[in-house]
């Protein structure tokens, strides 16, 4: 019988928990996927591990290995064209990618960053959402566009900021919501309720709100 699970290749940098919670959704049924390939720009690191127990082919492209970022971008490139992945997760990878990279997988390379974007993107953003005195902080997946943290969201978790709250205990509850909507994103897309066209995202449903919005109380 044909194999018809849509091809993924992850990249990530560290400890692949968000990595984790997809390939917990691809073996509970929820996401209809076949991850072909983990890419690690750092050696060692537990994500890797994650994907050896699942006996997920992976390997470790180490930016520091090269001059430049145009030449490890090349070598990354050559590597993930290797699964032609209808899509590339983003599960923290930890470099930005160039433009040129970008136009070699227009609209299908996915990411989930720590915050309701356009709030506070980049780095740190836990301890901005607090310094801000914000209500709510969370997290979005995104379509990767060549400007950093602005692709067209797909689907955002609200998560409320309580009285006590410092960075550490924010950023564990907003990665709680991470693991819930990164599956769902994928989802979205694999699915075609969403489509990405013209730099947009184009929902098929009426009835769905783009992005998607959940709140985690």
């Amino acid at each position: 019988m044909q194999n018809t699970k849509d091809s993924v290749v992850v990249l990530l940098s560290g400890s692949g928990s968000n990595f984790q919670a997809i390939i917990d959704a691809s073996k509970n049924n929820e996401l209809d996927i076949k991850i072909k390939a983990v890419i690690s720009n750092t050696p060692g690191v537990k994500g890797l591990e994650r994907a050896n127990r699942e006996n997920i082919p992976s390997k470790v492209i180490n930016n520091n290995d090269y001059s430049s970022r145009s030449k490890f971008e090349k070598s990354l490139l050559s590597e993930i064209k290797k699964y032609s992945p209808k899509y590339i997760i983003l599960a923290g990878f930890m470099r930005v990618l160039s433009s040129e990279f970008i136009d070699n997988f227009n609209g299908v390379i996915l990411n989930i960053h720590p915050s309701l974007l356009p709030k506070f993107p980049g780095l740190n953003t836990h301890k901005r959402a607090l310094e801000a005195n914000e209500e709510w902080h969370g997290c979005t997946v995104h379509i990767v566009t060549k400007e950093l943290d602005a692709g067209p969201p797909i689907i955002q978790c609200r998560v409320p900021i309580k009285k006590d709250d410092d960075d550490r205990l924010l950023a564990s509850r907003v990665l709680i919501a991470e693991h819930l909507i990164y599956k769902k994103a994928i989802k979205l897309m694999l699915t075609k309720q969403l489509i990405y066209k013209n730099n947009k995202l184009i929902s098929l449903n009426e009835d769905l709100i783009t992005p998607v919005q959940i709140t985690l109380e």
